[in-house]
């Protein structure tokens, strides 16, 4: 398939954020007053969509959006301790070489991309846009589609989660689902990718690069 534009989520895809996040959602939880996940919880909970999971800590719907934000900030003093997947740096680096457009959409913050990207040089992106809402991405897909005038089988995108194939098929565009991030291989499988990779060099055959 000839993609002209390649856009990655950032958690789970990019970075290895989800020790961190995992640890953050426990701080928080007294807090906000939700369930705590144990060890035997974290294969279970990998199999959940968005909307399961939060119903399995029992997060009250009012409190997700501050939630959000103040994970997001103490995301941002640990962003030191986080890398990214192995292999990831250099297949981006391939990508940039073999594609018209390369960006990220998240539901983490731009500033915390920006830093982490800059932090580990991996600054090869032409766009990175913040999705405000944790099931939201589809609109950002649209936007993006009509910024770079890019028809839907012309682009790509590459996630870690169910919701990130959820959004690729509303706005019937092609996705390739990670299997090193958050949901386990087989929930990805279930969600219908139209690719389920188990390395990051698995995208060179699906977008068609020859290595350098």
């Amino acid at each position: 398939m000839n993609f002209r534009c390649v856009i990655f989520d950032f958690d789970g895809t990019i970075a290895n954020t989800l020790p961190e996040t995992l640890l953050i959602l426990n701080e928080l939880a007294d807090t906000y007053g939700f369930r705590k996940l144990s060890k035997d919880d974290l294969m279970k909970v990998k199999n959940m969509s968005l909307v399961q999971f939060i119903r399995f800590l029992g997060i009250p719907a009012w409190s997700v959006p501050k939630l959000l934000t103040n994970g997001k900030r103490m995301l941002t003093e640990r962003l030191d301790t986080i890398d990214p997947f192995p292999e990831i740096p250099e297949v981006i680096i391939e990508l940039k070489a073999s594609t018209q457009h390369l960006g990220i959409l998240t539901s983490n913050s731009a500033e915390n991309v920006e830093r982490f990207l800059k932090s580990h040089d991996m600054e090869h992106f032409e766009f990175v846009s913040s999705a405000k809402k944790l099931l939201g991405k589809a609109k950002y897909l649209k936007a993006i589609l009509k910024t770079f005038s890019l028809k839907h089988d012309e682009v790509l995108y590459v996630g870690d989660e169910i919701r990130d194939i959820e959004a690729a098929h509303a706005v019937e565009i092609p996705v390739a689902a990670v299997t090193w991030g958050f949901n386990a291989a087989e929930a990805l499988e279930g969600a219908m990718p139209d690719f389920l990779i188990n390395s990051p060099r698995e995208l060179f055959d699906i977008v068609g690069v020859r290595e350098s």
